[in-house]
């Protein structure tokens, strides 16, 4: 069997076999937010099951393919659909694509997600920039014998998201007169939604929306050091006093719908990485 090293580098073996460019940057786009790839100038489309020991994605939405291009002048790299536990696969498997990301070079990584809104300040629609996590999905992909050529043993959490380019982000967001929020993401296991009673829990502990991915991803890139912005667009509102039945169709035209103005700030971040240079 071989090792995650050994695995992360035959991934990328294949990845440059069809695409000679170092990303500066890497992109993972959520459920219903698969249309920024119309941004990017294309060079390269490698689906998933071309790549190995890359799972195939089976989530709503999601296209399971790599985009590999130019955006805002830069190369990038980017996930049109993510890998999630609920789909049964391991988290070591779901967040290979970024160690994949960090060994070809990239600088940073934009994680994107569709999301239920716990704050009542919230409105389906808004973007919130994750400023901090939960982990409630019961699982790390960290846990098993470390390899030292990957990341410390104990990688330190007190920033998994970049400040600087939280402010970042949220300054572009006021330039372009777009509803943005700071606050923190739970992540949960899934596929069922939350019960009444798991909703005010949530919102006890501070979280301020709940969804069912990015924080594995999030963890593997702290412990590989490479920096992170989150943004999560808020699809329907999670307010136990006022719950009603969600439908999965709907979150995805609400992800749809907010797509634009996550679109700008995607290429906010991106434009960014010129002017900041991240420890």
């Amino acid at each position: 069997m071989l090792e995650l090293y050994d695995k992360i580098e035959e991934s990328v073996s294949a990845i440059a076999a069809l695409w000679d460019r170092c990303p500066k940057a890497a992109i993972i786009l959520g459920t219903g937010l698969g249309g920024l790839v119309e941004d990017i100038d294309v060079e390269t489309t490698i689906h998933y099951a071309d790549i190995p020991h890359f799972p195939v994605s089976t989530a709503t939405s999601h296209r399971g393919r790599l985009i590999c291009g130019m955006l805002q002048g830069m190369p990038v790299i980017a996930m049109e659909g993510r890998f999630h536990m609920y789909e049964g696969y391991p988290l070591k498997q779901i967040t290979l694509p970024v160690r994949v990301f960090k060994r070809m070079g990239a600088e940073r990584l934009v994680v994107s997600n569709a999301c239920g809104g716990l704050n009542p300040y919230f409105q389906a629609g808004d973007i919130m920039v994750i400023e901090d996590h939960i982990n409630l999905m019961g699982d790390n992909p960290l846990i098993g014998v470390n390899d030292d050529r990957l990341g410390p043993r104990f990688p330190d959490m007190c920033e998994p998201y970049n400040l600087r380019l939280v402010d970042e982000v949220l300054d572009a967001a006021r330039r372009e007169n777009i509803i943005a929020h700071k606050g923190v993401f739970a992540a949960v296991a899934g596929p069922n939604l939350e019960t009444r009673a798991e909703y005010r829990f949530l919102r006890t502990i501070g979280a301020d929306c709940v969804g069912m991915s990015t924080v594995p991803e999030v963890i593997v890139a702290a412990h590989c050091s490479l920096p992170v912005v989150g943004l999560s667009v808020i699809t329907d509102m999670c307010l136990p006093d006022a719950l009603q039945p969600v439908d999965v169709e709907e979150i995805i035209q609400t992800a749809n719908r907010a797509e634009p103005k996550l679109r700008l700030l995607v290429r906010a971040a991106i434009n960014s990485l010129a002017e900041i240079r991240l420890a």
